[in-house]
């Protein structure tokens, strides 16, 4: 299972260079691609795991309050090794230089995608999320286009260190969401939604 969390999904040039990435490797094969917004309660079921965790009513809302793009994928078991090297370490201040991640993920757990760790979870979470969305076809309309976006994620994450450590946090905060709204086509509420999440992901 694939998923563009916001932070890929709603920044058009991270999303036009992830969607670039995917679309030339021969080592998948998409059978399933779309726009889609999952329910609080599939989040918790998928995440299940992190229920302990601090962060985890934050992940729900962060992956359940806007659409994002879901999909399905094949690959042989050695290969979706190699692509989750490539996609790189979850944390992003772990994350191995040069990796998908290291180039566009922000900070700590905002880190693009999620990527099912083994074809067993791939399975496993792939029947879950069927019994909310049909995977039928690879709607990519859209994805390479950045519109002209700008990307800023290398200062982003010099923000969100400030903004996660308190050192001026206020500044640092005003001036993250001036950046993401640059990066991003979306408006009103959405904007404000998205505005939220991204924040909240450094408290």
């Amino acid at each position: 299972l694939l998923i563009f969390k916001p932070d890929a999904a709603y920044r058009l040039a991270v999303r036009a260079s992830i969607w670039r990435w995917l679309e030339a490797r021969d080592d998948l094969k998409l059978t399933g691609l779309r726009w889609f917004h999952p329910r609080a309660e599939l989040i918790e079921q998928h995440y299940d795991f992190l229920k302990e965790r601090p962060f985890f009513g934050w992940l729900v809302d962060f992956m359940s309050a806007l659409p994002v793009i879901v999909g399905r994928l094949e690959a042989e078991p050695a290969d979706l090794e190699r692509i989750r090297f490539d996609l790189g370490e979850t944390q992003i201040q772990k994350a191995r230089p040069g990796s998908l991640r290291e180039r566009y993920g922000i900070y700590g757990g905002v880190n693009c995608l999620h990527l099912s760790d083994s074809p067993e979870s791939g399975e496993r979470e792939s029947e879950l999320w069927s019994r909310y969305v049909k995977f039928e076809g690879v709607n990519s309309k859209g994805l390479a286009d950045s519109a002209g976006a700008p990307d800023h994620t290398y200062r982003l994450r010099s923000l969100a260190a400030q903004y996660s450590s308190g050192v001026h946090k206020q500044l640092a905060g005003e001036r993250m969401l001036e950046l993401l709204q640059e990066e991003t086509d979306l408006g009103g509420d959405r904007l404000q939604i998205y505005s939220r999440i991204m924040l909240g992901a450094f408290e």
